[in-house]
């Protein structure tokens, strides 16, 4: 009997302290309370998984290694090689991120994996490249404008990264590392290929490599192409322009890199001109021809 009393009381106690917790006029019980709609009004969060997948590892490496192999035959005086192993980790670059999507293997690592990546393989090795190439002859203001492509990468990838998940992915704010490592190692390969040396045009390789680095940190939006649905139905003209840009593409494969990755370079500034003067220019009064 005692034994059941003990136990019928214990069990009030507890009803009463579920009361007190749960009651919104204590104040315990209005933190309670508080806290439960937090966490069913919360949003979900998606976490990414912080294993190690060596699938998209593997190209991000790979990645890696091209642009060491860009600076050491930069450094033996084969720009043409570096160039090309510059743009072979572009692609490879474009890739990894694919591969992780395609086989659900994203994860933090090789996010942070791939940025480190490409702060060597597009921030180092196109400044490096184009350093020994033209600026090298310039002294002190070579190796400084080298240095503010290398800053403007290491900048541009940082603020990448701050802006993933938040940033409209359709825009890219300031221009990529890769397409300003394109533009660069492009501008090199289509002059070396024509027999132009390097210090011939030290200063107008200056400009270039300052305004890459310039444009990597600049608030001027690029399409990214990422809402590019190729599944969905295109154009007849664009099946025919694909294989066209591959028969160019193999006909003078530097001119055409170049042209490309300049054609995109510019094409940021020049939408933010037309967009800066087009309210300017519908805010004008229409003109009324006189009778």
């Amino acid at each position: 009997m005692e034994r059941g009393q003990g136990r019928a009381g214990r069990q009030g106690k507890r009803r009463a302290r579920h009361h007190r917790l749960s009651d919104p006029l204590t104040i315990r019980g209005r933190f309670k309370n508080m806290e439960r709609s937090r966490n069913q009004h919360a949003p979900a969060v998606k976490h990414r998984r912080k294993g190690i997948y060596v699938l998209p590892s593997l190209f991000t490496t790979a990645s890696l290694f091209a642009g060491f192999y860009a600076i050491v035959q930069a450094m033996n005086g084969n720009f043409e090689h570096s160039a090309l192993a510059i743009f072979i980790a572009m692609v490879l670059d474009a890739l990894d991120g694919r591969v992780a999507r395609l086989t659900h293997t994203e994860s933090d690592f090789g996010g942070q994996y791939d940025s480190l990546v490409d702060m060597v393989s597009f921030g180092l090795a196109p400044a490096l490249i184009m350093y020994e190439w033209a600026l090298s002859g310039l002294g002190k203001l070579g190796w400084l404008a080298a240095f503010i492509y290398v800053a403007g990468a290491g900048l541009r990838l940082a603020r990448f990264n701050v802006q993933v998940g938040s940033a409209d992915k359709r825009f890219f704010i300031g221009l990529s590392s890769p397409s300003a490592a394109l533009l660069v190692v492009g501008f090199i390969w289509v002059l070396h290929a024509s027999g132009v040396p390097g210090r011939d045009i030290s200063l107008l390789a200056l400009a270039v490599t300052i305004l890459a680095g310039v444009l990597m940190v600049s608030n001027i939006r690029y399409r990214s192409f990422k809402d590019l649905d190729l599944r969905g139905r295109i154009p007849f003209v664009s099946i025919l322009a694909v294989p066209l840009a591959f028969v160019l593409f193999f006909l003078d494969p530097p001119q055409v890199l170049f042209l490309v990755f300049l054609g995109y370079a510019l094409s940021g500034p020049f939408a933010a001109v037309l967009k800066f003067l087009r309210p300017a220019r519908d805010k004008q009064p229409e003109r009324v021809a006189k009778p």
